[in-house]
C-alpha cells in the first residue's frame, strides 16, 4: 500500500509547499526507518541470551531509548513543516527501508541486522539532505546531520563488536 501523497498546510516561512511536502516526504521515510529500528532494538533487548547477554542487554536498552527520542525529533519536524506525521505500523512498514525480524537469531546475527539497520538510517538521512540543503532548510539539515553522526557511531560501535581480529 502507498502511503497518501503529502498535502502541506498554508504557512509562510520561506519554504515552498512543493519543497516543505519533498522533505516531509523523505522525513517520513526517516521516521518509518527510525521506528523500525526502534522495535527491532527493543525486541532483541528483550530477547539476547548468550555470553555477550548483560552487555548486550544495556546497550540495546541506551539504544532503544535514543531512537524513541529521535522518534519525537523526526515526526515534530515533520509537523513544523505543515505536514501530518504517519504514525500506523502500515504506514511504518510501507515506508521503512529496513527489514523486519519476526524470529530470535543469535547475539552476533542481532548485531549484524542492528548495524544494517543503522546504516539504512544514515542512506535514508543522506537521502533528504540535498532537498533540505537546496530549500534552504536548515532545521532539517541539522536534523538529518545529528542523525547521521547518531547512527554512523553506533553502527561502528556495533561493527567492532563482532570484528575479527
Amino acid at each position: 500500500m502507498t502511503p497518501e501523497p503529502m498535502s502541506p498546510e498554508p504557512m509562510d516561512t520561506g519554504l515552498s509547499a512543493q519543497d516543505r511536502a519533498q522533505i516531509a516526504e523523505g522525513l517520513s521515510r526517516l521516521l518509518a526507518d527510525t521506528y523500525t529500528l526502534y522495535l527491532k532494538t527493543h525486541s532483541f533487548h528483550w530477547n539476547v541470551t548468550g555470553p555477550m547477554f548483560n552487555t548486550l542487554h544495556l546497550m540495546f536498552e541506551q539504544q532503544y531509548n535514543e531512537l524513541a527520542l529521535a522518534v519525537d525529533l523526526i515526526a515534530e519536524r515533520i509537523r513544523a513543516l505543515g505536514v501530518h506525521a504517519p504514525g500506523s505500523y502500515q504506514q511504518y512498514s510501507a515506508l521503512t527501508s529496513i527489514i523486519e525480524e519476526t524470529g530470535v537469531p543469535s547475539a552476533e546475527k542481532m548485531i549484524q541486522q542492528l548495524v544494517q539497520g543503522q546504516e539504512a538510517v544514515v542512506k535514508t538521512a543522506r537521502s533528504i539532505f540535498p532537498l533540505a540543503d537546496k530549500a534552504g532548510d536548515e532545521p532539517t539539515a541539522d536534523l538529518l546531520t545529528q542523525r547521521m553522526q547518531v547512527h554512523e557511531k553506533t553502527a561502528w560501535m556495533l561493527r567492532s563488536m563482532i570484528a575479527k581480529a
